[in-house]
């Protein structure tokens, strides 16, 4: 507000300074308690745009129209097209050959010419409801220092997520690749900012399957080849998924809960079950230097040949039968797609980890992500670091991983050449490419999952946040949300019996299946969020693979942040009808500081732990006692609580790892693990943050033992 108060001073001194220069006053800041309807009702150079918000309905069984809504309380951000926006549109859909001329009696049907005004008007409108305030271009979120995008959290009525881009140009800012006008910008209304546009925003319906079928013969798309592998693979429908309307049905009859009240707190169930794709593909000018043929005489036998001569896959088969999982080119194709929507700003989360600065958004300390690709399940690690200058797939640099002194800070030293992996490029989402269910990123290397890229990732420990295993958490814009309204921050995901919501998790009728995005909560918790798990608690869950034969430990993070937390008997397996007990029941409520926090007070139990001295050789006695008995410190990486606390997890008394199993495990097997609670109190939290494989190369190796990071 008061960027606003400042910017009418500025102008109101102007005028009284006797400045003779003929401003164009009638779309600046509005100086009377106008709402946005009455504001845009009185500017010519909306008056397209003010007729088409009285002509769409809120919804199909709303009997309010927009303009109705723009002209009631609220926070709402209006991106309004002016008059010449709305004609230049409608010239681009003549161009398209939708329409024969730019005008609106040139539609052939009524039903064509509304969904135009619903893509005009839906798409123009973020509503912030009671708990935001709206978006002026000072608040608009920034990209990192590596992207040049970033989404604004909230969704406009049409239900997508609008992009941000900053230009080279001065105070020039595109609204998904649409330009905001530099005069007439964050004009303050009564009930919220309207931004005028000199393009009407129209993100594609297209979906990553149709529109991958149309790159196929787009020599300009910088995809004809992928899009022909995706065909070849009988993938082009899997990608054309973007909803699962049976979830819509009963959301909309109410047939699944809206939400759960546990303990006086309310969870809110998601709105929607959306499906998403990401896809890392080659580019064209890839394939044309690799091949030495022009794009469009580039045939999949020729790829079928290259992969081939590269070694790629020498266990898969080589004949064209093309769509079956244990195909040369379906492996290598399904190894480039993760079933999830990850935008420029979530490739790899950033939030507490160690020297990161929340509103500076630079990166600092080494952070990945590791997910499962679609097809074979097999890990795609994403990484990015200050010194990687940008994000990067299955990247191994040399970290400064010391316990102590000038090389532990967990920043990039080197990078081997072989290990440097693959640049992610900046996806192109203009018009037709900003489709509905996906990304499509550029990479200008060969991926696949080489034996030096499994021997690489068995070489380091893998650590995940438990959220990141499920697709439905990214595609449905839960885990890790900036949005801190109640139905974001606090979420409850629906059991079986409800609807199965998590593909990969059980959920017994009994549980109740809680998470917290935890933003702006202080927790110590690998990127601020939790999941809160209870009731009489069973739940199984499928576990990520590994990347090769070996003797893994599989470790849970464990905050015991108070006396409700609970406690449970893990079993874990390839059969998850007959999955094993592994060890004595884990006490959640067991902390660093050799307590049990319980509900009658602290009781003592002693594990071993010790806050780190000076003495580095006495630290690392009391790493090796708590692993006698099953523990660890909490890692080095991530704050013990808000993004630039000094304290890391290491250093928390909260914070610790317990060592669950270890076991031989087969990247070709299925591994699932279950949780079942021993104490017969509902009232008691399932509590998870992150887990972690490590393989017996790096916890027991003699030579360099395993970094506190």
């Amino acid at each position: 507000m008061k960027k606003y108060l400042l910017s009418v001073f500025t102008f109101v001194a102007l005028v009284m300074a006797g400045c003779t220069e003929d401003i164009d006053t009638s779309a600046r800041y509005v100086f009377k308690e106008e709402t946005i309807a009455s504001y845009l009702e009185k500017h010519e150079q909306y008056s397209e745009y003010y007729r088409l918000l009285g002509e769409m309905m809120v919804s199909d069984i709303s009997q309010t129209n927009v303009l109705q809504l723009l002209s009631a309380r609220g926070h709402y951000t209006v991106f309004a097209p002016t008059n010449d926006a709305i004609q230049e549109y409608l010239a681009s859909l003549v161009e398209k050959g939708i329409i024969t001329e730019p005008n609106w009696e040139a539609f052939p049907d009524k039903e064509k010419r509304d969904s135009i005004y619903r893509v005009i008007v839906f798409n123009s409108v973020i509503d912030s409801g009671d708990d935001f305030s709206c978006y002026e271009t000072g608040n608009f979120p920034t990209p990192n220092s590596t992207s040049k995008t970033v989404e604004i959290p909230l969704s406009n009525m049409n239900d997508r997520k609008l992009s941000v881009q900053y230009t080279e140009i001065p105070d020039s800012i595109l609204i998904s690749n649409c330009v905001i006008d530099n005069n007439n910008r964050n004009i303050l209304c009564i009930n919220g900012i309207i931004h005028a546009m000199h393009n009407v925003i129209s993100p594609s319906n297209n979906t990553m399957g149709q529109l991958l079928k149309k790159y196929k013969d787009d020599e300009n798309s910088n995809f004809v080849v992928a899009a022909k592998l995706i065909d070849a693979c009988g993938l082009i429908d899997t990608l054309t998924a973007y909803r699962d309307e049976d979830y819509e049905y009963l959301i909309l009859t109410k047939n699944i809960p809206e939400k759960n009240t546990n303990s006086d707190e309310t969870f809110y169930t998601p709105e929607h079950r959306y499906f998403g794709f990401t896809f890392f593909a080659e580019t064209d000018e890839f394939w044309t230097q690799a091949l030495g043929k022009n794009v469009k005489d580039i045939t999949i036998e020729d790829v079928m040949a290259y992969l081939d001569n590269q070694g790629v896959y020498p266990e898969c088969k080589r004949d064209n039968n093309y769509k079956a999982k244990d195909n040369l080119l379906y492996q290598f194709v399904t190894y480039h797609l993760l079933p999830e929507k990850l935008s420029t700003d979530k490739l790899v989360y950033h939030y507490n980890e160690k020297g990161y600065d929340i509103n500076k958004k630079i990166p600092s300390i080494a952070v990945m992500e590791f997910y499962t690709t679609m097809g074979k399940r097999r890990l795609l690690k994403i990484f990015e670091s200050k010194e990687s200058n940008g994000v990067y797939l299955n990247r191994f640099p040399n970290l400064a991983n010391e316990r102590s002194g000038s090389l532990a800070t967990y920043h990039e030293i080197s990078c081997d050449p072989d290990k440097e992996g693959i640049h992610i490029g900046e996806p192109n989402l203009e018009g037709e490419n900003d489709i509905t269910n996906g990304i499509i990123y550029p990479i200008d290397k060969l991926l696949y999952y080489s034996q030096e890229t499994r021997n690489n990732l068995q070489k380091q420990r893998i650590r995940w946040s438990v959220p990141s295993m499920w697709p439905e958490f990214m595609n449905n814009d839960i885990r890790c949300s900036e949005i801190t309204d109640e139905p974001h921050k606090a979420v409850y995901i629906p059991t079986d019996e409800e609807y199965k919501y998590l593909e990969d998790v059980d959920i017994s009728k009994d549980t109740q299946f809680f998470y917290w995005t935890g933003r702006g909560n202080g927790w110590q918790n690998m990127q601020g969020d939790e999941m809160t798990i209870r009731g009489i608690t069973d739940c199984i869950m499928r576990l990520p693979p590994v990347p090769q034969r070996g003797t893994y430990e599989l470790r849970y993070a464990i905050q015991s942040g108070g006396n409700r937390r609970g406690m449970v008997q893990f079993y874990w397996g390839k059969n998850k009808e007959k999955l094993a007990a592994k060890g004595i029941p884990m006490d959640l409520r067991q902390s660093a500081d050799n307590k049990l926090h319980t509900a009658n007070g602290d009781v003592s139990n002693d594990i071993g732990f010790e806050i780190d001295t000076e003495d580095e050789d006495y630290n690392v006695e009391i790493d090796k006692r708590l692993r006698n008995n099953g523990f660890m410190k909490g890692c080095n990486q991530y704050c013990a609580g808000a993004p630039g606390t000094s304290t890391t997890m290491r250093g928390s008394t909260v914070c610790i790892r317990r060592i669950i199993i270890r076991e031989t495990m087969d990247p070709d097997e299925t591994y699932y693990i279950r949780f079942k609670t021993v104490m017969d109190d509902p009232t008691r939290f399932f509590y998870m943050d992150y887990m972690e494989y490590c393989a017996k190369e790096v916890y027991d190796n003699p030579e360099t033992p395993e970094d506190i990071w």
